[in-house]
């Protein structure tokens, strides 16, 4: 890896900025799902044990940026933090010389958690002297937000250079987000299997080019599937479409081809005449679907084909749903898939599942923990996983 593990830094004595992804969902000013906070406790933790003080950072949903927003205040992650037994105080704001002396007055084992770093407009804007000014609160700076990762603002990228190179680290989920991605994108175990899904083409060209001539096959569903087929001259009735992209989705199968990746696409369908729970559906009969239907998922003999792919396969990467999951009539494409891709992991092949979609139909499948890595950051592991270079990892890189 090209960057510094958190585990590789000496930190007794020395005051580190965390910047973690502690942008959690609140209700009634309580946390209701804790998860990013857990998930950053390892590399919090880790730095107290070794004698750190920490000045612990990120943002919180949208505030607009003109200064402190109580619907939007850092406060119930404080008290969270506090319930779990870590000596935690809220800082009276973001940044500024009360907030200085704040760090400064910090012990070995204490943490101050910044105000949401978003009250402030340079945080986003990237604007330097609002990143000088967080850099002057800490002399080690860890970044464990790899869901933050893909954004070139203050905390995540601009604040970096003002640390020694011997002072950046990766924190621990950092450090496993970008190894399991790694894992697909760098000599993965032959053979690789990518399985995408979701509603549009222009969503994923980058992400379905990246693995064109790496991937032995890539294994299209969702509505980004019926623009392929009608480019091809397949009937798809009322299915969705983007019409605009037909020119791509062709340049897109000729590339495939000449790179020696098999692009697959359904075989048939599951559709019904409306979008609707209690629509009546119906299988077609091939990769054609009727005028007054439309598709909204995989149909059982598409299922089958992927399946034989996923079973000879020793790395796979999954992005994206199969059709409608979230209603019963159209899940069961994309269920099977999260069952395939579980039994694959159990016998030893490499699971990589990615992109929030994808992370709620392994949730709801009951097979999460069964997958090789659940990536929690949904645009950052796209942006990766397309080959674009992501802000917060390069200002890491030594």
């Amino acid at each position: 890896m090209g960057f510094q593990s958190v585990r590789d830094l000496d930190v007794r004595g020395h005051r580190v900025f965390l910047r973690a992804d502690l942008n959690v969902p609140l209700k009634e000013g309580r946390i209701t799902d804790a998860t990013r906070v857990r998930e950053t406790l390892p590399t919090l933790k880790h730095l107290l044990e070794n004698g750190a003080s920490v000045v612990l950072a990120s943002h919180l949903g949208r505030p607009e940026g003109k200064g402190f927003e109580a619907a939007y205040s850092a406060a119930p992650v404080a008290a969270w933090l506090k319930e779990q037994g870590l000596d935690c105080r809220l800082a009276s704001y973001v940044n500024g010389a009360a907030v200085e002396a704040e760090a400064a007055a910090l012990k070995p084992g204490q943490i101050l958690l910044l105000e949401n770093l978003r009250f402030e407009k340079g945080e986003t804007k990237n604007q330097e002297d609002f990143a000088a000014s967080l850099a002057k609160l800490a002399d080690t700076y860890v970044n464990d937000a790899f869901g933050a990762a893909h954004r070139a603002h203050a905390s995540v990228s601009g604040m970096v250079g003002h640390f020694q190179k011997d002072r950046l680290a990766a924190g621990f989920l950092m450090e496993k987000e970008l190894k399991a991605l790694a894992k697909v994108t760098e000599n993965p175990d032959k053979p690789l299997v990518v399985i995408f899904g979701g509603a549009k083409v222009s969503d994923k060209i980058e992400l379905i080019q990246n693995f064109l001539g790496k991937a032995e096959a890539i294994l299209i569903g969702g509505a980004m599937s019926y623009t392929f087929l009608r480019a091809q001259g397949f009937l798809i009735g009322k299915s969705l479409c983007e019409a605009d992209k037909l020119g791509l989705a062709l340049d897109l199968l000729d590339q495939a081809q000449a790179k020696g990746t098999r692009l697959m696409l359904p075989l048939d369908h599951v559709v019904a005449g409306a979008f609707k729970e209690d629509a009546d559906c119906a299988i077609t009969q091939d990769q054609n679907i009727p005028e007054d239907q439309m598709a909204l998922d995989i149909g059982p003999e598409t299922v089958a084909a992927y399946a034989a792919e996923i079973r000879a396969a020793k790395t796979l990467l999954w992005n994206g749903p199969m059709g409608v999951f979230e209603m019963a009539p159209f899940a069961s494409g994309t269920l099977s898939m999260a069952e395939e891709l579980a039994d694959a992991a159990d016998k030893g092949a490499f699971v990589l599942v990615g992109g929030g979609d994808s992370v709620a139909a392994v949730n709801k499948a009951g097979v999460a923990s069964r997958m090789s890595h659940v990536s929690t950051g949904g645009g950052a592991s796209l942006e990766y996983l397309s080959g674009l270079e992501l802000p917060g990892v390069a200002a890491l890189s030594r």
